[in-house]
């Protein structure tokens, strides 16, 4: 059996394992990338891409049929889901290929198309026969939809959200599962595209928000939208025939319903179970996810790192791609190791309206005890959002109390994407509240409602005045 020796082997090729190999190859070449599925990111091929192509069509279909307010009326949209799936499909094929053609530029003799195991620390056994005995080794396996047993009952007309960006049409049901990020995405997208859609959570969660204040306002606006139950009592779940059937109480009343499709979106789980990390001295956590150190990367096992949604942390793009860098540059200079500051926490959920949470959440101020004030905004009679009738939502901002120093945001609101950036911009610049007031609003715009949050929170703050607009052609003492 054959043993290739090499400086470092990353195990995936998807957006962590791509940034460690971009940043490791600037210092050694004997590197390999191990991918033993569809080049491709998850972002790219089943993620943040065609999920915003199915939202973008029903946005489009929505604001048709909202637009009298205004003195203007459309025929009713016409949803042509055929249509709908071609154009997902096609620009999702478009993402994808970018990915791909970015990966195969690459050496090939870099590139094995082949699934990994560990043998023990140094050594991998891959599914084509090679064995890999690397001095630094990456794990960046990314993650997969986990699907709890009882929804195994729905037998082949259960799905998952990898499954619906291959529809060729747009079914005329669908039940969901889960109402994080995903679920709520897909489930109020397949609405507006005329989809029947039941979504079914639990606890009373909405998305990542812990604010119970956004989050109360969050379940009211969905509610109002269509069937959503935050904390949906399903007492049956079965497949019958070309469909899935339901038992759940509502208002203490048993109902039954029927759904082509049920699409389980109740999270995502590492992709390290097939990895034989038994195998190794990493030490793992209760999940069988390895402990690792954020700043660095870096496992138990030293000369072992892991990077992206295989670690479990912020399965999120920008946080996978952040993690391969340092992975990487770790990697190519072991021994030496550098910690790296992480960017300002940011997420942001592109429903109708959309969510956003930056820096820390209200939940981690209270965990840790903070001694913090909160400030808020409710959109409902903010001037421009009033203008286009996007006036729905809140926004909660958190400052520390004694320094004033601007700790966090959860909002569920309009144009929350972009109010985010400004937030965790700020939040990165460890900007006072004081110093964000002093920052420019224009007017008028949506973001005004971030200055009457922070000037809200700022005297809760008891910091005192606002200074005035700077003078600039004032004497000494004006």
């Amino acid at each position: 059996m054959s043993v290739r020796k090499v400086d470092i082997a990353i195990i995936g090729a998807g957006t962590a394992g791509m940034g460690a190999y971009r940043e490791a190859t600037k210092v050694t070449d004997n590197v390999v990338l191990i991918e033993g599925g569809e080049y491709g990111t998850t972002c790219a091929r089943v993620g943040c891409m065609p999920s915003k192509l199915l939202i973008a069509a029903a946005e489009a279909a929505h604001f048709g049929g909202h637009t009298q307010p205004f003195g203007v009326t459309y025929q009713p949209p016409k949803i042509d889901g055929k249509a709908v799936m071609a154009r997902v499909k096609s620009e999702r094929d478009r993402f994808v290929g970018f990915v791909k053609e970015d990966v195969e530029g690459w050496n090939e003799a870099n590139r094995i198309r082949a699934y990994a195991k560990f043998i023990d620390d140094h050594h991998l056994e891959l599914s084509n026969g090679q064995i890999i005995e690397a001095d630094r080794i990456v794990i960046a396996t990314g993650s997969s939809t986990f699907v709890p047993p009882p929804f195994k009952a729905f037998g082949d007309r259960l799905i998952i959200n990898d499954d619906v960006f291959d529809w060729d049409d747009l079914p005329k049901s669908v039940v969901v599962f889960g109402a994080g990020v995903i679920g709520l995405e897909l489930g109020q997208a397949l609405h507006r595209l005329g989809v029947r859609v039941s979504l079914f959570g639990r606890d009373y969660l909405v998305g990542p928000l812990s604010d119970d204040v956004v989050k109360f306002k969050a379940r009211e606006t969905f509610m109002d939208e269509f069937p959503f139950y935050p904390h949906g009592e399903v007492t049956r779940m079965e497949h019958v025939g070309d469909h899935v059937e339901i038992d759940f109480i509502e208002d203490g009343e048993t109902k039954t319903d029927r759904f082509e499709y049920a699409l389980i979106a109740t999270g995502r789980r590492p992709n390290v179970d097939k990895l034989g990390l038994e195998n190794t001295s990493i030490k793992l956590d209760e999940r069988g996810v390895p402990h690792f150190v954020l700043a660095t990367g870096q496992t138990s096992a030293s000369h072992i790192f892991i990077a992206g949604d295989a670690g479990n942390n912020i399965p999120l793009l920008h946080e996978a791609a952040d993690e391969g860098k340092i992975v990487g540059y770790n990697a190519a200079r072991y021994p030496e190791i550098r910690a790296f500051t992480k960017s300002s926490p940011i997420a942001v959920m592109f429903s109708d309206p959309q969510i956003m949470m930056v820096g820390e959440s209200y939940k981690a101020l209270e965990e840790r005890n903070a001694n913090f004030a909160v400030g808020s905004v409710d959109f409902k009679g903010q001037g421009r959002s009033r203008v286009m009738l996007v006036n729905n939502g809140i926004l909660r901002v958190y400052g520390e109390k004694g320094t004033g120093r601007f700790l966090g945001a959860e909002m569920v609101g309009p144009r929350a994407e972009h109010i985010a950036h400004l937030l965790a911009w700020a939040h990165q610049s460890e900007l006072t509240v004081s110093e964000m007031l002093d920052r420019p609003f224009y007017h008028p715009v949506v973001e005004e409602g971030v200055r009457t949050a922070l000037r809200d929170l700022n005297n809760a703050l008891e910091l005192g005045p606002v200074s005035p607009a700077r003078c600039i052609d004032c004497g000494p003492g004006a």
